[in-house]
């Protein structure tokens, strides 16, 4: 047993945490110091798109580590120019940002859609978002974000931000105007719930911002790296953005995100922006290794059809226990428990050595590792039954 064990208290307390202490993890499974193991379709929030220590990106850190780990942003490296040039080709955005989270790649969204704002709009600095939305734990992002209660906390909160009703048109309509530089939001708004946007809410976004030469910002931090079955989620939607972030699954759970934008729009002067470990070789191969794995023939196909098996399975289990629908694509899926009775499932599910999450009192949220196999897709709905047995 670790000397650890009771020097936890050292840890500043944000969140309530289980008393396993992980020591492993491979693939779908973590272990703890005592090795039992848990079946995680929790997977670090949909962080470790290639299950833990996938092999291509265990070889990739390693290889990288011995050659070059950080040189400055200052100067180029070959990892970061080949990333930079492949996400370009598959998301059709021209220009290519690193930063190192999902909040300071959202935080650069921002800055970049007001300074296009200055620079062409007369000054426009609103950014419409959603009621719901979640684009990180920064001040500015925070301030973007419509979760219940953060307008509250940490006041002042950073102006400029106008939130509406997730697919409501007139509202959206409404809040368009001379003052609006941008729209941002989450092709599926994974921490409320799952909860995703429709194709016509989207389209209007499109065409409201093209009306007003104002910007499409898709926060496809969750969505992205082929969590929905497409490598992003527009893809699927038929809309192109302006604008585009990415993080979580984008390293495989080593700490990378970016920034995308037309070269239309990418207006950054030298200076503006900047991180002292942005674009690291370290970080950009491991991208550039789970960008590689997402590119494999087939792939993608194989998320798909996990997704149609995780789902037949979630409904038969909801009509089973008298739940509800699930919602969502590919492998980022919910639930609906149909009572506020998700963290009792989810405390009876880790009694059975599954991790699953609950985004609200009613939900319960699945992200899995996108090379999670049918077998265990099984096992988790197996395990599942049994905590609604207990739980309900």
């Amino acid at each position: 047993m670790s000397n650890y064990q009771n020097t936890t208290t050292a840890l500043m307390d944000i969140t309530k945490r289980p008393e396993i202490i992980f020591s492993a993890g491979r693939g779908s499974w973590l272990e703890d110091q005592s090795g039992e193991r848990y079946l995680d379709f929790v997977q670090g929030w949909a962080v470790n798109c290639l299950g833990h220590s996938p092999d291509v990106l265990v070889r990739a850190l390693s290889e990288q580590a011995a050659k070059l780990i950080n040189c400055s942003p200052a100067f180029l490296n070959e990892p970061m120019l080949r990333l930079a040039k492949d996400l370009a080709e598959v998301s059709g955005l021209e220009r290519v940002f690193f930063t190192n989270s999902g909040g300071e790649a959202n935080e650069g969204a921002i800055k970049l859609a007001r300074k296009w704002g200055d620079l062409h709009m007369g000054g426009a600095y609103e950014i419409v978002t959603l009621d719901g939305g979640f684009h990180g734990r920064t001040l500015a992002t925070m301030s973007a974000s419509g979760k219940p209660g953060w307008d509250v906390i940490f006041e002042p909160k950073v102006p400029g931000f106008v939130k509406v009703p997730i697919n409501d048109i007139d509202a959206l309509s409404a809040a368009v105007g001379e003052r609006t530089v941008a729209v941002m939001l989450e092709p599926i708004q994974g921490e409320a719930g799952v909860f995703p946007v429709s194709h016509e809410y989207l389209q209007v976004a499109r065409a409201l911002t093209e009306a007003r030469g104002a910007l499409l910002i898709l926060d496809e931090i969750q969505t992205g790296m082929g969590r929905t079955g497409e490598m992003f989620a527009f893809q699927g939607l038929g809309v192109r953005p302006d604008i585009m972030t990415l993080g979580k699954g984008m390293g495989g759970g080593a700490p990378l995100a970016a920034l995308l934008a037309s070269e239309a729009v990418s207006c950054f002067a030298h200076g503006d922006q900047g991180g002292t470990f942005n674009g690291n070789p370290l970080m950009m191969a491991a991208g550039q290794a789970v960008l590689d794995t997402l590119r494999w023939p087939g792939f993608l196909e194989t998320v798909r059809a996990r997704s149609g098996h995780l789902q037949v399975g979630l409904e038969a289990l909801s009509n089973r226990h008298g739940l509800g629908t699930t919602r969502g694509e590919g492998l980022l899926l919910a639930l609906d428990v149909g009572q506020p009775r998700a963290s009792e499932i989810v405390a009876a599910a880790l009694d059975r050595n599954l991790l699953l999450n609950a985004p609200r009192p009613d939900s319960l949220r699945f992200m899995p590792a996108l090379t999670v196999s049918e077998d265990e897709i099984d096992l988790m709905l197996d395990r599942l039954d049994q905590a609604c047995l207990a739980a309900l």
